[in-house]
């Protein structure tokens, strides 16, 4: 019986010492990936701020430095598996403002520069789904008993949420009067480009990868704040804060339908009531 008991005794604290290494392994981990992940995030937010307030010039540089230093680094550290998930789907934020802002537009028409733009963007998302060898019905969600309902309750977010917005920014009419016709281009621009394209970028990935990495809490709060750096270029601190709360609903609908169909028809809704509803109605 004593040998028994010493054996036991023996065994129990081999365990707590291998949960006691497992556990201090994991907080090593973790600081590493919070130490990596938050200068990247400091990163992207000065290179947004640079690009928004001080050079474009510099603001393009620091993007292609960082891109190139995101894959270097996931190349040649030995990083968790959710980390290099995470690392990557940040690199797009930095290969976004590069495609967007070095492209020579000045060639296209204006009205099909908002399309052009986030058809860049869409395919940069395209092409990581391809890469990580993503599903697109995981992604999205899609439900055919649930559409309904999400997208009736994405258009109840998104008309209070764009009225508030345009009470921030106060942006004028495009055109001397409203039409129709300029409506639904409008409401197909902001669906099935820009809406489509922020949400997969900012909830189908950055979100979702931050949430494995570090839990939904985290995931939730990262995307909206990386949501709200990339509106530096409004130059409005409201705006800011707006867009960032924006965001935490998004994220919000997005956790809980666990389908990106409310947030991007609330996130479309939100942009066509901002630019091409209440412009026309408060037209001095």
């Amino acid at each position: 019986m004593g040998r028994e008991r010493i054996l036991e005794k023996s065994l129990a604290v081999t365990t707590q010492r291998a949960v006691q290494a497992e556990i201090t392994a994991k907080r090593k981990l973790g600081l590493r990936q919070v130490s990596l992940i938050a200068f990247i995030f400091t990163a992207i937010a000065a290179c947004e701020y640079v690009f928004a307030f001080q050079n474009v010039a510099y603001g393009i540089i620091i993007a292609l430095g960082l891109v190139l230093l995101v894959y270097l680094l996931v190349s040649v550290l030995h990083l968790d598996e959710t980390l290099v998930k995470l690392a990557e789907s940040l690199a797009l934020i930095p290969l976004y403002i590069l495609f967007t802002s070095s492209l020579p537009w000045f060639f296209l028409n204006q009205q099909y520069l908002l399309p052009a733009v986030y058809a860049c963007i869409l395919g940069l998302c395209l092409w990581h789904i391809y890469q990580k060898n993503l599903s697109l019905k995981e992604l999205f969600g899609f439900r055919k008993d649930k559409l309904f309902k999400w997208v009736l309750v994405g258009i109840a977010i998104g008309i209070p949420t764009g009225t508030a917005e345009y009470f921030i920014l106060r942006p004028a009419p495009a055109f001397p009067a409203f039409e129709v016709t300029y409506l639904f281009r409008d409401m197909a621009y902001m669906l099935l480009f820009v809406a489509l394209g922020e949400e997969l970028l900012f909830r189908g990935f950055i979100q979702r990868d931050m949430a494995e990495a570090f839990g939904w809490k985290w995931g939730l709060f990262g995307a909206s704040l990386l949501f709200a750096v990339m509106h530096l270029t409004w130059r409005s601190i409201p705006e800011l804060g707006f867009v960032f709360l924006a965001g935490l609903i998004l994220g919000a609908l997005y956790l809980k339908t666990r389908s990106l169909v409310t947030p991007i028809v609330a996130h479309g809704i939100n942009n066509v009531v901002l630019v091409a509803v209440l412009p026309y109605i408060f037209m001095k």
